[in-house]
């Protein structure tokens, strides 16, 4: 079925889908951890305030920046490719891992990053795959 819907569906609205469901993850994981990190640099009223809402917008751009580049990519590697296969979603993952890292601008960082978030992209695929 999944093979079916993404030759119907255009990446562009593959990507805009992945982008504003990771988007509002990574918000509410902003929610949830950035009070805990404000109490702990000793934060309290308007400085506290405003370390959360940064940190909500920063963990939603992040997330929602990954799963844009991933979604984007992998679609644009099958049609390319005419194949619905692992190694679309490993170069995807290396490239989402390398674009969230290059902020760095450290090549051990980019190159770590890239090798996890394209592991953790195959095993995901992988596991939804077997389903």
């Amino acid at each position: 079925m999944e093979e079916e819907f993404t030759a119907v569906v255009p990446c562009s609205s593959l990507a805009v889908d992945s982008v504003l469901r990771f988007a509002m993850a990574g918000v509410f994981w902003g929610f949830c951890s950035a009070p805990y990190d404000a109490r702990k640099r000793g934060l309290t009223g308007i400085a506290q305030a405003s370390f959360v809402a940064k940190s909500v917008g920063k963990f939603g751009f992040q997330s929602g920046l990954v799963a844009g580049v991933f979604a984007t990519t992998r679609c644009g590697l099958q049609k390319y490719r005419k194949r619905n296969d692992p190694l679309n979603t490993l170069i995807a993952g290396a490239v989402a891992g390398a674009a969230v890292a290059a902020q760095t601008r450290n090549w051990n960082n980019i190159i770590g990053v890239a090798c996890l978030v394209s592991a953790f992209s195959v095993a995901a695929d992988h596991i939804s795959r077997a389903n």
